[in-house]
């Protein structure tokens, strides 16, 4: 990750990406134990309270050593959390990353991730320089491929997760991003930690 770059807010339209914060608790229990948000997804669920606010701790831990953006998804006329977006699992020369994310149900189908999305790529082609993000998502989870092909990620066929045969592994170039996409409305705010 380039190091001299701060976590910084993202303004959209609609939304407001910012840090995550203890009181974002409930969302955050919520979203890793909720069986219908993690139907397609392998990962340890947040069954308590002490569990959630650890990875909150966690998380902001790691975004203080620079190994992960993450941002909390709300909207900008409540500053309850929604849904999370993140840039992580960075490579090597820090040229690649992954893209994962989730949304709270009552707010999916709106286009609201879609809007994250895009704010997101934005900042990670334009200020963090990657050459390429991936997601992976379960072969199954529709509205998550959708997604992705809406904002001009391409299913590389010749690649398989290790961790999860059932994931297919999505990625966008810089290149295919600033040929295909025209520059979001996204303001970005430094909020140095």
């Amino acid at each position: 990750m380039n190091s001299n770059v701060n976590f910084q807010e993202l303004e959209t339209d609609r939304l407001h990406l910012r840090w995550l914060v203890d009181a974002d608790w409930p969302m955050i229990l919520y979203l890793r134990s909720d069986k219908e948000v993690n139907k397609f997804v392998k990962r340890k669920s947040a069954e308590t309270k002490e569990k959630a606010l650890a990875f909150i701790a966690k998380t902001i831990n790691d975004v203080n050593k620079g190994q992960l953006y993450q941002w909390c998804i709300s909207t900008k006329s409540s500053p309850t959390m929604i849904g999370n977006i993140c840039l992580w699992n960075f490579s090597q020369d820090y040229k690649t990353a992954e893209m994962g994310y989730d949304l709270s149900p009552e707010f999916q189908g709106q286009g609201i991730m879609n809007e994250a999305m895009k704010a997101v790529l934005y900042f990670g082609f334009n200020t963090l320089h990657l050459d390429k993000i991936e997601a992976f998502t379960n072969y199954q989870n529709e509205s998550s491929k959708r997604l992705l092909l809406k904002n001009r990620f391409i299913w590389n066929g010749q690649r398989n997760d290790p961790e999860d045969m059932e994931n297919m592994i999505f990625e966008i170039f810089k290149e295919n991003y600033r040929s295909n996409t025209s520059v979001p409305d996204i303001t970005l705010n430094n909020n140095p930690l």
